[in-house]
């Protein structure tokens, strides 16, 4: 999930990061500390001390089929050059019980933000269990009640959900200045995240197992750099990475008034939205007009700029139409439409606003006058309290792993203390093909929901289409599903999603 904080025209970076770093944050040791390192007292002596991992024996049905699992909940230390724990990191693993086979996947999963928790794939897509969140109509008071997931993929993989340094109880133990250059900056935060892995993957003594990284949102942008960083510096490699919702090119958005880009990426999705609306089914062959217009007439057409008012009307009829906006609103902003002054205009008169995150989502307005929205996004404003409420009584009282500390599902101080300008320039579809080229038998499926224009999958299409097949086209492949940035909330979506990872995966 990407937080909602930013204000930029058109194009939601969802979640992403860009690259530079004064000194590598994730220089950890799995050896004793030296003695004097050892005797140092943290930065923060008011913590009260982390439990020890803790475990507990679960069970779904899954197709007529019991799975027997063992959840834990536990933290790895994160090191600094001399040996000195400067963070925690908190994991829930779910394994499948029964003799070890070596064979078995194991599947590493980031969220986004940056300060967001791993709770939404894990308690929304992919994990054993599920909360319901994300949909319209969904309320925050409704009771957090999990259900066995019909989506997950542990009947094929193991899981492993990462919590990022500030997120769920995932903590630094140094002040907030070297939290800052060792935690939040894009290249600390790949630096620490894979180094976890590696050690997630020691202790476990899965080091020779099938490794899979997942991430949604910035845990998209995440996820092939921590692969590329996983092959390259860590050692380990990966035979596959799927990137949700993914935020794979922040630079688009650096100058609309100059790129054609930020208002290229998103306007497919605001047709899908239209679309829906008018009940019609979103698949390929509805999207094929507005995507080769947006590639090819609306791109000339932008460039061509005031100085051609015939390229402007063409504009204006052609952005009207597949928006469903009036055209006098369309032709006040020239066709080049911002997403959230989309949300607003939508649905004005019915008093309410759409989701970044599902345009379709909607909730009241509480400022409907205000000339600049005032409330927060209908879907993170919902979907806060069912997943905190799920994930600490999860963590607490099922599983029993105590702790004195809030769980941060979003933490906008994350957000807030991140390295200046990520936004604009992240980009990770390099380290995807380097990934790709290193390794020639590893996989990759990005997947998008059509209705999200926070992280919009036409730019992921766009990326793919510049990378080179390298061998197998099918290697790398895009999905999209009816849904918005959360699409899995939708069963259908979250079905055709798990069976195209499992593709990915090679299973039947």
């Amino acid at each position: 999930m990407r937080l909602n904080f930013l204000r930029r025209p058109a194009v939601g970076l969802a979640l992403i990061a860009f690259a530079s770093l004064a000194t590598p944050a994730g220089a950890q040791d799995d050896k004793p500390a030296s003695p004097a390192a050892a005797a140092s007292k943290s930065d923060r002596p008011d913590l009260s001390p982390f439990p020890a991992d803790a475990s507990v024996k679960q069970n779904i049905v899954l197709n007529g089929r019991t799975l027997n699992y063992t959840a834990t909940v536990g933290s790895i230390p994160v090191r600094d050059e001399n040996g000195k724990k400067v963070a925690e990191v908190v994991f829930t693993a779910y394994v499948l019980d029964g003799p070890h086979d070596a064979r078995r996947p194991v599947t590493f999963a980031f969220n986004g933000g940056p300060g967001a928790a791993s709770v939404y794939l894990n308690l929304g897509a992919i994990g054993p269990k599920r909360v319901q969140f994300g949909a319209e109509g969904d309320s925050p008071s409704e009771p957090a009640v999990v259900h066995d997931n019909p989506g997950t993929w542990l009947d094929f993989t193991d899981l492993v959900f990462i919590d990022p340094v500030g997120t769920g109880f995932s903590r630094s133990l140094v002040k907030q200045e070297e939290t800052d250059r060792r935690f939040f900056t894009v290249q600390g935060d790949l630096s620490y995240l894979s180094r976890v892995v590696y050690d997630w993957l020691e202790k476990n003594g899965r080091m020779t197992s099938p490794k899979y990284v997942v991430g949604e949102s910035y845990g998209g942008y995440r996820a092939p750099a921590i692969a590329n960083r996983l092959q390259t510096v860590e050692g380990v490699g990966v035979n596959g990475v799927v990137m949700v919702s993914p935020a794979l090119d922040g630079r688009n958005s650096i100058d609309p008034d100059t790129s054609p880009m930020a208002w290229v990426v998103t306007l497919p999705s605001m047709a899908a939205a239209n679309y829906e609306r008018q009940g019609k089914a979103l698949t390929p062959a509805q999207m094929a007009d507005v995507e080769t217009y947006a590639r090819t007439e609306f791109v000339t057409d932008l460039l061509r700029g005031r100085e051609d008012p015939a390229a402007v009307d063409r504009i204006v009829k052609r952005v009207t139409a597949y928006t469903g906006l009036p055209e006098a609103s369309v032709r006040e902003v020239g066709g080049r439409i911002d997403s959230r002054w989309f949300l607003r205009e939508l649905y004005r008169s019915e008093g309410k606003l759409g989701s970044w995150y599902d345009s379709n989502v909607t909730a009241y307005d509480p400022f409907p006058w205000s000339p600049m929205q005032r409330t927060g996004d209908p879907i993170l404003q919902a979907i806060l309290a069912p997943t905190t409420s799920a994930m600490v009584d999860f963590v607490t009282r099922q599983v029993g792993w105590k702790v004195d500390a809030h769980y941060e599902a979003l933490n906008p101080a994350v957000n807030q203390h991140w390295e200046k300008n990520w936004f604009t320039s992240i980009e990770s579809a390099s380290d995807l093909r380097q990934a790709l080229a290193v390794d020639p038998k590893m996989r990759a499926l990005i997947v998008h929901g059509y209705d999200d224009l926070s992280c919009p999958y036409f730019g992921s299409e766009l990326v793919v289409s510049q990378i080179p097949p390298m061998g197998d086209p099918k290697r790398l492949q895009v999905k999209v599903y009816p849904g918005g940035h959360m699409f899995y909330s939708r069963p259908d979506s979250q079905a055709a999603l798990r069976r195209d990872v499992m593709a990915l995966y090679g299973v039947s």
